[in-house]
């Protein structure tokens, strides 16, 4: 059975000898004190095409492997569907990731989509962390969109599971050192926790007509209360 968990590290700097690639190569020495493997991959080595929203035409189109076959997006896709987690490690350009990095996670719907097509998000139960720098603000805002959209995914957020350095050395960074060793400890610990337990994912079978009924029966039990509150709000309006 297989113990180690795999982690792909993804550097989406254009500069291979600046902060996030540093910060990222830290991380991977936290997946490997944590029993993983990790392998660190730079997305300005490869051409990624923007998305071209196929999946505004209709569901049948938005698949993976993506439609779009003419660069390298489905070759990294299959790294990412081999690792049991991973870590984005990206520059802040104007309170938010990079531009390519923004591209590849746009062609990822191509793999959330597949919730349509075999029931599961195929990123769905892999483990993220991120890693942010920036000398000016928004280090926080990328990091928090990431972590709304691999959430939307399917992607397990967990704690402990970022860091972020305002430095331009972040070698004098003792903060951002701490956590991004964390980032990638945490994520590889997780991960291979995850590996021994049973699948946890979304169900999209669900009857959605005894939801509503549910809900609505619970509005009616209430409608007291509401008519009472209303009540309240009018005395409180006349005065």
């Amino acid at each position: 059975m297989e113990d180690k968990p795999r982690v792909l590290i993804i550097n989406a700097s254009p500069r291979k000898y600046g902060s996030s690639m540093q910060l990222s190569v830290v991380a991977s020495k936290g997946v490997i004190d944590a029993g993983g493997i990790p392998e660190i991959i730079s997305l300005y080595d490869y051409k990624i095409k923007p998305c071209i929203g196929c999946v505004s035409d209709g569901n049948k189109y938005c698949r993976f492997p993506c439609v779009i076959r003419d660069d390298d997006f489905n070759s990294l896709a299959e790294k990412l569907l081999d690792s049991h987690g991973f870590i984005i490690s990206t520059p802040v350009y104007w309170y938010a990731p990079s531009g390519v990095l923004k591209n590849f996670i746009d062609r990822l719907t191509s793999m959330e989509h597949m919730i349509f097509h075999k029931g599961r998000s195929l990123l769905e139960g892999k483990v993220a962390g991120f890693i942010a720098t920036g000398l000016d603000s928004g280090v926080m805002m990328a990091i928090s969109y990431l972590a709304i959209v691999m959430s939307s995914m399917g992607v397990h957020i967990i704690p402990w599971s970022m860091a972020y350095s305002h430095l331009d050395d972040v070698t004098r960074d003792e903060q951002a050192l701490r956590d991004s060793y964390n980032v990638g400890y945490i994520v590889a610990k997780t991960a291979r926790a995850l590996m021994n337990y049973e699948y946890i994912g979304y169900n999209p079978s669900v009857n959605i007509v005894e939801l509503a009924e549910l809900a609505r029966k619970y509005t009616i039990a209430e409608s007291a209360e509401r008519e009472e509150r209303i009540r309240n709000l009018e005395s409180l309006l006349n005065g």
